[in-house]
């Protein structure tokens, strides 16, 4: 069918300035900078209060003023040139790679690509959004999967106690950067989930990622009884019976929607188990549409499926009950005219056959399959070995949008060093080493200014909840009233749980007391991170580091910043002098912050885990740490090279500090080619993708 929308009304925009609503509903100008800055010319003050959502921000501008506008001449001026990239943007039909792949549909159960539409939990979210925008750039043919979760995004509040609540935020579809897909006669597309038990149906709706397509799911519509209308109301339900039938509304019912839009395509992307059931109802159409009986439609599937696993634990994947799927899909097995018990066979871990394992149906049913960086693979490859046979898990290591994450001075001197289509380049690391040419003065400069808006970032957010009466003076000294530009920062920001060990640098604190109140080199700390609403530990771990931030005997250079986002880590990667990363090896699968830190000039301090094994030059960050964790082990030789090595060296007394604007070099250049989205793609592409024939 031809895809038709329907787009949010605007009854306020002039017809000189059409355009704006094109790029409202296109996430493309989240990293145009141009783009932002033009939506922000508009009305900054507005543009901050609407929390850089163009569609409710649009909306709340008066008529007269948007006329106004429109005549005047800089501001015209600007508004064509940024109509100009993006209709060139658009139609830019040339792939960035040595070949063109065969179209490709991404599946996962998250995507963070703005705070406008929070449908993202963390760092998995993250990547998949940065796949779409770099498949964008590089015109590579895919479609996006997701799920719509209109029961809102969980917003962090800490208590005077220092213990995390949570309050939903229910999204506003129509204010939101999404437009509803509509069917053959002008009505919103409803979609039937086939041949599931009890009968589920979507709504769809679409998020315009530059030239890529996001679909999302949505069940939470008429057609459906309540209590299945709530199916996708939240991210990552505890109910496991919740999370069963979201994992096959998203898997079965995301495929059923490709086909209902005739989209079609021949690779199968998997990004984590959540959607795997995607497979099943490929198997079932290539069975029923090309006449293939069971074991052949099984293999053409396997042989055209990618599979990305994230964890590094068998235990953190959804396993079900074997009883209870039969009763979801008993009506599928007897349209296939199968034994369900051949399905069930294909997702049953040897180590606990107790269960339908997702993990272990992907991995055996797809030919493809990949851990998210080097030293994952490695893990994956021990974990999985009996599931495996003989067959490898690969590695393609994660990587970061640099448009996305690269503060806007500093791609404005990649401009100036590097030329500027770097962008269309940005994986090429002779390239980047002409970034060592940087100035010190200008960088340093970069910085400076970056970490004084982190700083005043964090303070109206504090300065807001003070306002709205939802604090106290105590509260907010812990949330970082105090913090100072001019010390030196340590961000440590990531989800909250006991493996990433946020509690280390507070395993001596008698001795961290001395290390951040050096009258001569003072140190502050920035804490920011959610717990998982069922994870108790993780909570506990927040309220230690809370109740630390509101002891006065560390002055208020320890703060607790509440409800991280995607707004918060942009502030924080390019503003904190120091990016620390501390999980318990071999843990991190592969973690980004530390890329995105990179990029920006903020030092990476980690543990030999995750991407960090691949990235350390031992030029451009430091490293710390056993194979083996050891809490006070690893604390101590913390201690150590923050108060030998790493403090002094950014406390030089000779003006700049040479050696760590050295570093910052260092870190840019070597970390932005290597770990860019750029480089990812390729290797999808190559390792992958084009091995993938019709």
């Amino acid at each position: 069918m031809k895809l038709n929308f329907q787009n949010p009304h605007f009854p306020n925009i002039p017809d000189e300035l059409s355009e704006l609503k094109d790029f409202a509903l296109n996430i493309w100008w989240t990293w145009n900078p141009r783009a932002q800055e033009l939506f922000k010319r508009i009305d900054p003050v507005l543009w901050k209060e609407h929390s850089q959502n163009p569609i409710s921000f649009l909306r709340a501008i008066p008529y007269k003023k948007l006329a106004k506008l429109a005549k005047n001449r800089d501001f015209l001026n600007e508004y064509k040139y940024v109509s100009a990239i993006f209709r060139d943007y658009m139609k830019d039909d040339s792939v960035i790679a040595d070949k063109n792949p065969l179209p490709i549909a991404y599946f996962c159960a998250e995507y963070g690509l703005h705070h406008s539409l929070p449908i993202y939990s963390g760092g998995l979210g993250f990547l998949a959004g940065d796949i779409l925008k770099e498949s964008s750039d590089m015109n590579i043919p895919m479609v996006g999967i997701g799920f719509m979760y209109p029961g809102g995004y969980v917003r962090q509040v800490i208590g005077s106690d220092g213990w995390q609540n949570g309050t939903n935020e229910t999204i506003d579809k129509d204010d939101a950067p999404i437009e509803r897909v509509l069917d053959e006669n002008g009505n919103h597309l409803i979609v039937k989930v086939p041949y599931i038990t009890p009968e589920v149906y979507v709504s769809v709706w679409c998020v315009h990622v530059g030239r890529v397509n996001l679909f999302l799911l949505d069940t939470d519509i008429d057609q459906n009884d309540p209590w299945d209308r709530k199916i996708n109301e939240r991210l990552y339900t505890p109910d496991m019976n919740q999370r069963l039938r979201q994992q096959i509304v998203l898997g079965i019912g995301g495929y059923a929607v490709l086909e209902r839009l005739g989209i079609k395509y021949s690779i199968l992307h998997l990004n984590e188990g959540h959607p795997a059931f995607a497979i099943l109802e490929r198997i079932r159409f290539f069975m029923e549409n090309m006449g293939l009986d069971f074991e052949s439609a099984k293999e053409k599937v396997r042989n055209s499926t990618v599979f990305t696993t994230h964890t590094p634990l068998m235990a953190a994947t959804d396993v079900y009950d074997f009883d209870e799927l039969r009763s979801y899909l008993q009506e599928y097995a007897k349209r296939l005219n199968i034994d369900l018990n051949e399905i069930f066979k294909l997702a049953i871990n040897p180590d606990n056959p107790n269960g339908f394992n997702m993990t272990v149906f992907a991995l055996n049913m797809s030919r493809y399959k990949n851990a998210v960086s080097k030293k994952h693979q490695e893990v994956a490859t021990g974990i999985w070995k009996k599931v495996l046979n003989n067959e490898k898990i690969d590695y393609v290591t994660n990587g970061v949008h640099l448009s996305t994450w690269m503060d806007r001075e500093l791609q404005i001197e990649a401009d100036r060093l590097l030329g500027s289509s770097w962008r269309r380049y940005q994986d090429d690391e002779d390239l980047w080493n002409k970034f060592l040419e940087e100035s010190d003065e200008i960088l340093w400069n970069i910085h400076y200014q970056n970490k004084v808006k982190m700083m005043n970032m964090i303070r109206e957010k504090v300065r807001v909840k003070w306002q709205k009466n939802e604090t106290d003076p105590i509260v907010a000294m812990a949330e970082g009233v105090l913090l100072d530009p001019d010390v030196f920062t340590i961000g440590f920001a990531r989800r909250m749980t006991a493996y990433k060990r946020p509690y280390l640098i507070l395993e001596d604190l008698e001795r961290l007391e001395k290390i951040i109140n050096n009258p001569e080199r003072p140190v502050q700390i920035i804490f920011a991170g959610k717990a998982h609403p069922a994870d108790i530990e993780g909570k506990k771990i927040i309220q230690r580091i809370f109740n630390v931030a509101k002891d006065s005997r560390f002055a208020g250079r320890i703060a607790f910043v509440e409800d991280y986002n995607e707004f918060v880590a942009k502030h924080m990667v390019r503003g904190c002098d120091l990016w620390l990363n501390n999980p318990k090896p071999p843990l991190e699968a592969c973690g980004t912050s530390g890329m995105k830190a990179s990029i920006n000039g903020t030092l990476h301090c980690s543990v030999m885990d995750g991407w960090w094994i691949e990235g350390y030059n031992g030029k451009n960050g430091f490293k710390f740490g056993l194979d083996i964790s050891d809490d006070i082990k690893d604390a101590n030789e913390l201690y150590d090279l923050l108060e030998n090595v790493i403090v002094p060296m950014y406390y030089d007394d000779e003006g700049l500090p040479k050696k760590w604007i050295d570093m910052m070099k260092n870190a840019i250049s070597s970390i932005a080619p290597r770990f860019s989205a750029r480089r990812m793609m390729k290797d999808y592409i190559n390792k992958f993708y084009l091995n993938i024939k019709e």
